[in-house]
């Protein structure tokens, strides 16, 4: 027998619902979600993992991102080392989302995909 699993009906917001600076905590994963195309039919959900503010002395109000990957491996933001393969980005405002968020993002694009296969 196969199980079947049930996804909860959710009315989705007519707009994207990004993580606030001040929301954003020091470890935890977040998911940029980008669309390769102007329609908004082809996304990418990119998980980046919040390791701080302000991790240089010149710097004003930037958020720090690593990605996923080498996060988990153990790489660790270390401006003296460059030898290390993590992917460190810095924004000074970037729309990441918690995952339901994301997830909603997701399900907007495929009512838009849906809508437009019509």
């Amino acid at each position: 027998m196969e199980d079947r699993m049930h996804f909860a009906e959710r009315e989705l917001k007519p707009y994207a619902e990004p993580v606030t600076p001040d929301q954003l905590r020091v470890g935890e994963t977040y998911f940029g979600v980008y669309f390769l195309d102007k329609d908004g039919f082809v996304p990418i959900l990119e998980p980046k993992v919040f390791i701080g503010r302000n991790l240089e002395p010149e710097d004003k109000d930037k958020l720090y991102f690593q990605d996923f990957a080498s996060y988990r491996s153990g790489v660790r933001y270390d401006p003296a080392s460059a030898e290390d393969e993590g992917v460190f980005e810095t924004w000074v405002e970037k729309r990441v989302f918690e995952f339901e968020r994301a997830l909603d993002v997701l399900l907007a694009c495929s009512l838009r995909r849906e809508k437009g296969r019509r």
